[in-house]
Order: C-alpha cells, then structure tokens, then sequence
C-alpha cells in the first residue's frame, strides 16, 4: 500500500515500453503506452540527451506522477552549440629559435671609483622580456532565444523564481565556459537584461 517509485534514464523524446521501463511499469498495472507518451512529451526538448525520470504511482488508484530531471546547464549550452567538449583546447605553439646572444638583453654599465688602482665594476641588469596578454579563446556563441530556451529546461531547479532572474542565470553561467551571448562578453548581456533591452522576448 502507498506510493512506489520507478527510476529510469531515457533518451529525451524517446522512451519505449523495451526493457528495462515497460517491465517495470507493468508490475504496477498502469497503462504503460500512456506513462510512456507523457515522458516523452516531457522530454522532447531533451532530445540527443539522456535524462534521468522518475515515476511515482500510487499503488490503489494507479495514478501516477512523473519527475523529469535535468543536465546540468553547461550540458544543454554545450547541446545547444553542438560540441563535445565545452573548454577549448590549448595549441602548442611551434618554439622559435633563438640566437644565444639574443637570448637575454642586457644593458651594461661601466662604473669608474676614483681610488687609484681601481678596476672597473660592471654591472649587468636584466631587462625582463614583454610578454604578451594570452587571449581567451571563444568556443561558442548563444543568442539569447537560446538562452531563454534553457532557462525554461532547467527553471525547476533554477534558484531565482522570476523569469528574468533566471535568464541571467543562465547567461552568467557562460562568463567561465567561455561563451558570447549575442556576439558579445555576457557580462555585457546581463547589463543590457537589467535595461530591460530583451523584456519582450522574456515575457514572451
């Protein structure tokens, strides 16, 4: 008597009554080709994906309540731009040669005491190399349709509660992966949310 629960992991949008779901289903006596068309209406926008679901019965009336899971959000950017991998990989740079005598720059100064006898005292001082800032490489690029798009996958488990706070969620998250929201830095987007410059497509 009471509730049982049936977890399971399904690729979105295409659960089927194969093993091991429907079999599990079946124990409990619930229409299995209803149980399975609701997960996959609450899946599809997870298709390619594999997403954890569970299903929670109730063993006397036979309804049913269904718990869909999410990835975590850098798996759904990293859905959305197609790529494997989120972290662009480093390229080595080919090693140039150096000239010995080019290897350090040096400035040399002569010092002459005055006592007599004295020989002179070279002091050589080394003049630190310029290095250049390294620039972060961009993997990928979201409009902020996108983003809206998986901030309506992951609101549930979302912390902010309003629509617009949640957006930004989701556009701060691409400031490490590293991402450009709309062609620009998303420190940028979350400045022009705030404006109000997106509100239409948010509400809407």
């Amino acid at each position: 008597m009471g509730q049982k629960t049936v977890n399971a992991l399904v690729d979105g949008g295409k659960a089927t009554p194969a093993p091991p779901l429907g079999p599990s289903l079946a124990v409990f006596k619930v229409n299995i080709g209803k149980v399975i068309q609701d997960i996959n209406e609450k899946t599809k926008d997870y298709d390619g994906m594999k997403v954890p679901v569970r299903i929670i019965i109730d063993d006397v009336t036979k309804d049913y309540k269904i718990e869909v899971g999410t990835p975590p959000v850098s798996s759904l950017i990293r859905k959305e731009l197609g790529l494997k991998k989120i972290a662009p990989e480093k390229k080595e740079e080919e090693p140039t040669e150096v000239k010995p005598e080019e290897e350090k720059k040096v400035e040399v100064k002569e010092v002459k005491k005055f006592e007599k006898k004295a020989e002179p005292e070279v002091i050589v001082e080394e003049i630190p190399k310029e290095e250049k800032p390294k620039e972060r490489i961009m993997v990928g690029n979201l409009t902020i349709d996108q983003c809206i798009k998986i901030t309506k996958m992951k609101r549930e488990s979302l912390l902010s509660k309003d629509m617009k706070k949640a957006v930004k969620e989701i556009v701060a998250s691409c400031v490490s992966m590293p991402i450009t929201v709309e062609g620009k830095n998303p420190k940028e987007i979350l400045k022009e949310i705030d404006e109000g410059k997106y509100d239409s497509k948010i509400s809407g």
